[in-house]
């Protein structure tokens, strides 16, 4: 059971909607970027306003991530990211962890708030915690309803089986499963800064 839901998680082959996407963006489709718009802009503004607690910050690293993702379509590697979403969620996060670092350090040099530790110290908060929502909501359902159910709604091993209907063992292999792959957000180093933005031309 355990392997099966490894597997899942892993960077396979992109699946084919994946492939296509790709090269629709590649021949310059507005199409493929309005529908890759509809698929992942809340995935990308909800990332993005995790990270920097701002509604107009967000809105525009949605706009710079889209617009990059137009841009260089041939950066998305299914070998080192596995899927589509993986790729924007990464770009999301480094571009929305870069706008941050740069308002702290601003605020510092104006301001004289903070301090450059306090603001590596936020920076790493934010880039944690939005690497843990983007792994819980991505993780296989049946690993996602256990740590809802155990950590979310506080129920016990015995009430967690019988609400997913599994046995007690089923239901401890699960909970590890999604602690191990939750807690990737702790241990992986910090992303990288973004992305050039120039791409292809028009």
């Amino acid at each position: 059971m355990t392997g099966h839901y490894i597997r899942g998680m892993a960077k396979d082959t992109p699946p084919r909607w994946d492939r296509k996407m790709q090269q629709r963006l590649a021949r310059g489709e507005a199409a493929a970027l309005g529908e890759l718009y509809d698929r992942f802009a809340s995935l990308v503004h909800n990332t993005a306003h995790l990270v920097l607690e701002n509604q107009e910050a967000a809105d525009q690293v949605t706009r710079e991530v889209f617009g990059y993702v137009w841009e260089n379509p041939d950066a998305f590697d299914p070998r080192q990211e596995g899927s589509m979403r993986s790729w924007i969620a990464r770009l999301t996060r480094r571009q929305a962890v870069h706008r941050l670092r740069q308002t702290g350090t601003r605020e510092i040099a104006e301001r004289g708030e903070g301090s450059t530790e306090e603001l590596e110290q936020r920076v790493r908060r934010a880039a944690v915690a939005a690497r843990a929502d983007y792994i819980v909501t991505s993780m296989p359902a049946p690993l996602r309803k256990a740590l809802e159910l155990a950590y979310f709604e506080r129920r016990d091993y015995r009430q967690t089986a019988a609400r997913l209907g599994v046995t007690e063992d089923e239901a401890r292999r699960r909970l590890r499963l999604g602690l191990q792959l939750l807690s990737t957000a702790h241990t992986r180093p910090l992303d990288g800064p973004p992305p050039s933005a120039h791409g292809r031309s028009r």
